[in-house]
């Protein structure tokens, strides 16, 4: 053997351990919410399990780098703009305003969306069956359902004549959107809609205290990130102000919310899993349509209702997924 052949091969073997590692690292998603931590847990394990259906487990097959805002929205770009430089794999973004901030951040990078608005709307993807360029997830139907909300609350409280909408301000788009659809379902139904803000947690009680004093019948709370990990303390809110409302998901019921009407984010989540799966496989964003859940789950606590001196008509009780008794 020739010494520049056999210098060659050593070369060659001393860096294939190298590469072979480098083959074999694995690959990063980044999560990016402007929620908490706590409140997105169910959501979280629910992406998980549509990785795993891909054949992904979290610390096995790949690395998932979480940041969280906390409610502070303004952050997201930053937030986004670190995962850019981290070279992540996959965004998986966590409602409206993450996807934003991530599409704003690359256009590179694939990026999985998980929201309640509308992307072409908001000009994320092309299109719904051919998103284009790094984007593609999941919608669902969060928006469509405030005005839903507002109408399922008046067939409990068919004396109502205001009721008050939370939203939240530092989520502009998709607040907007919310309050004047369910504004127009509030006039259909002959009821005067006050909108209320927060945009942290440390609103809610001025909240409720301005509730109290427009003597509103109800709450409808919109469908919103903040809201959603906090559904908790908004449920338990209502029992301590003994107001009648509606919001998304068991939590909020469970907590002592009268209604829980939402879109089943475990569902979405799932749904989203899948899809960072299948391109971390290799599949690009540009080939996978945006998929559309239409699945909603509506649960009632019937002890609240109790309490509250409410009688839940009965068709109204047949048509729940859940009755908290």
């Amino acid at each position: 053997m020739k010494r520049r052949e056999f210098i060659t091969l050593l070369s060659g073997a001393a860096t294939w351990p190298f590469m072979a590692r480098a083959q074999r690292a694995m690959p990063v998603i980044g999560f990016l919410s402007n929620a908490s931590a706590d409140g997105y847990r169910p959501m979280v394990t629910a992406f998980r399990q549509g990785l795993q259906e891909s054949g992904y487990f979290e610390g096995r097959d790949v690395t998932i780098e979480y940041r969280w805002a906390d409610g502070q929205t303004d952050q997201l770009r930053a937030m986004a703009a670190e995962l850019v430089r981290s070279q992540v794999s996959v965004i998986a973004t966590a409602a409206t305003p993450a996807a934003i901030a991530a599409k704003a951040a690359t256009a590179t990078i694939p990026i999985v969306f998980e929201m309640a608005g509308d992307p072409v709307r908001l000009g994320l993807v092309a299109g719904l069956d051919r998103p284009g360029g790094n984007v593609t997830g999941v919608t669902n139907l969060s928006i469509e359902i405030t005005p839903k909300r507002l109408q399922l609350l008046y067939e409990v409280i068919p004396t109502a004549k205001s009721v008050g909408l939370l939203v939240n301000p530092a989520n502009p788009t998709v607040a907007e959107i919310q309050a004047r659809e369910a504004r127009s379902a509030a006039q259909t139904l002959g009821v005067d809609l006050h909108v209320l803000n927060a945009s942290n947690e440390r609103d809610f009680d001025a909240v409720f205290a301005n509730l109290i004093q427009l003597r509103a019948s109800g709450l409808v709370i919109a469908a919103d990130p903040l809201f959603t990990s906090q559904s908790k303390q908004l449920g338990e809110l209502t029992v301590r102000h003994t107001v009648p409302a509606i919001s998304g998901g068991r939590g909020f019921a469970a907590a002592g919310g009268l209604l829980g009407y939402a879109a089943d984010s475990r569902e979405t989540y799932r749904l989203a899993g899948i899809y960072t799966g299948r391109i971390l496989r290799g599949e690009k964003p540009a080939n996978l349509p945006v998929q559309q859940s239409t699945k909603v789950e509506l649960i009632i606590n019937l002890k609240t209702a109790k309490t509250l001196g409410i009688t839940v008509p009965i068709p109204l009780l047949g048509r729940a997924n859940e009755v908290i008794e």
